[in-house]
């Protein structure tokens, strides 16, 4: 059977892109396509980072053609990314080399915001993104351990500007790496406030698609602070099923709204409890507790993480599970996960401030 490249470039144009959540035509996808009798040769371009995604995307662009009615063809898909920076708060200007900064926060502690922070960054480190990851939490830093870099100190190359640590492929700035691991902060609001701020100014972090800030959890003065001071593009909110730490995640996604920060959507951690020893599957904090949240609030459920030992052990041991154990089933977890947040920012209009030409206005 014969078929027009113009049917075939319609059909393909009608394909739902899972991350985006557009269709190919929608995002521009399509760069190339090409017709060599069965042969169908397309080059895609996509707004995320997607160095281990082509198998997975050429198997569902595929089952797609063939419900489609083009069965008989033979498709090679071409899979490239360019990532654009996205707008932030309008009173606010992006920071200077970082693309988009996208902050993970949650209502409450205890809900795993920190983990999924740093597998999010080591996930789109891993699919070819040039990443940082700031921690916010300046009461209890927990990404020096989490990187392992727990001890170490960052150096200063003028006195003024800070150079960040490096591990597993991502630059790393935290309050932890100032200050001695056994020290408590007795800081009051501003002052942390005014830490954090030049930590994110005052560190050196060079050309980055994403620079990820771990939030401190709540709704306070600190928190409303930095939402207000950071130039955002984005911002996850993570919680488990249970209904108090929906609840308080409800007030953090409330939170961004009132600032003008656009809520990428909702995470469900402890989803799914997997027993070690036996593999039986427990829901043990509720059911669809994300899934519910998210459609009350009209965004996107990004992903829904287990609940397993081996997360806490590889996070305690320096190397968060993307690193740690690739392939399996909790780090294609976070994988899937990072992929929808990428995916969820990419279908947001683009940053155009550059465009517009500065307007002063001089009184005579």
């Amino acid at each position: 059977m014969s078929h027009s490249e113009t049917a075939i470039r319609a059909a393909i144009d009608g394909f739902v892109e899972p991350c985006l959540r557009q269709t190919l035509g929608q995002a521009r996808a399509v760069t190339q396509l090409s017709l060599d009798g069965s042969n169908l040769r397309l080059a895609l371009e996509l707004g995320f980072p997607v160095a281990g995604y082509g198998p997975q995307l050429a198997a569902s662009l595929a089952a797609y053609l063939r419900s489609a009615g083009f069965a008989d063809l033979d498709l090679t898909v071409a899979l490239t990314s360019r990532i654009v920076a996205h707008s932030v708060q309008r009173n606010l200007k992006p920071l200077a080399g970082v693309s988009n900064v996208v902050a993970v926060a949650s209502g409450k502690g205890g809900v795993g915001k920190s983990t999924v922070a740093a597998n999010l960054a080591l996930a789109w480190a891993a699919e070819g993104a040039r990443v940082g990851i700031l921690d916010a939490d300046i009461y209890g830093p927990s990404q020096p351990l989490m990187m392992g870099l727990a001890g170490q100190r960052p150096d200063s190359p003028d006195g003024k500007h800070i150079r960040p640590l490096e591990a597993h492929g991502i630059k790393v700035m935290s309050i932890g790496f100032l200050v001695e691991a056994a020290q408590a902060l007795v800081w009051r609001g501003p002052m942390a406030t005014q830490a954090l701020t030049q930590l994110l100014n005052d560190t050196q972090w060079g050309e980055l698609d994403y620079l990820v800030v771990d939030m401190p959890p709540g709704t306070g003065d600190i928190q409303l602070t930095l939402s207000q001071r950071v130039p955002v593009a984005g911002a996850v909110i993570v919680t488990t099923p249970q209904d108090i730490a929906l609840s308080d995640a409800r007030k953090g996604l409330a939170m961004f709204e009132k600032v003008s920060v656009p809520v990428l959507g909702v995470v469900e951690n402890m989803s799914l409890h997997v027993c070690s020893q036996c593999g039986h599957a427990e829901h043990i904090f509720g059911v669809g507790g994300g899934a519910r949240m998210a459609a009350e609030h009209g965004v996107r459920l990004l992903g829904e993480l287990p609940l397993e030992a081996a997360i806490r052990e590889e996070a305690d041991g320096g190397r968060p599970s993307v690193v740690a154990a690739p392939g399996s089933p909790r780090a294609d977890a976070y994988l899937h996960m990072a992929r929808n947040v990428a995916g969820a920012l990419a279908a947001r209009g683009r940053d155009r401030s550059a465009l517009f030409p500065k307007i002063v206005v001089e009184e005579s």
